[in-house]
């Protein structure tokens, strides 16, 4: 069998992971800290100390990050799919979009959002939507962030990790082309 080998843009997400890492950030997710998705091949950089597992439950896991992030701690949430988030768009839309308006104060709350891949397999119409102008256009007080390419992951994980909320939007099947 052939090793894989990882492209420019897993390596720049890699890298990024690792910065935010270094930076303190909490990460939290399915499938993070035991591996079983695409985006969890990119954290080799992040010591599992920094990982918080759940369980399949999309708005809780939506809300406690919300939640560890209104107590100043830096997190990064993880959501493989796009069709996945639009189980916690209550809380996206209604309280993360809105936080720093009914507060006043602002939080560090980043968002990985993955776009499903139809390669190598398709997995069907249900897991592998693009919502990234309908989600934006709802949550006018998040910075959305498109990642085609290594530089856009360079220049807007660099951005992120200075403050404020932002969701940064993946595509898997660049890992390996």
């Amino acid at each position: 069998m052939n090793n894989i080998e990882y492209t420019p843009y897993k390596d720049a997400l890699t890298d990024a992971m690792g910065d935010l890492a270094e930076k303190n950030f909490i990460f939290i997710g399915q499938q993070i800290v035991y591996a079983g998705n695409p985006m969890s091949t990119t954290l080799s950089k992040v010591s599992k100390e920094t990982m918080v597992e759940v369980p399949v439950m999309e708005e809780t896991q939506m809300g406690m990050s919300l939640g560890m992030a209104m107590t100043g701690k830096k997190v990064i949430t993880f959501y493989p799919r796009w069709d996945f988030i639009i189980l916690a768009a209550n809380q996206l839309i209604n309280h993360v979009d809105k936080y720093t308006l009914m507060t006043g104060k602002s939080i560090d709350l980043l968002i990985r959002l993955g776009k499903g891949s139809d390669k190598p397999l398709d997995p069907g119409h249900q897991h592998k939507g693009n919502y990234f102008q309908e989600f934006s256009s709802m949550c006018k007080n998040i910075t959305f962030h498109n990642l085609k390419t290594p530089e856009d992951i360079s220049k807007s994980y660099k951005e992120a990790s200075q403050g404020g909320i932002h969701v940064l939007v993946e595509y898997p099947e660049l890992y390996y082309v």
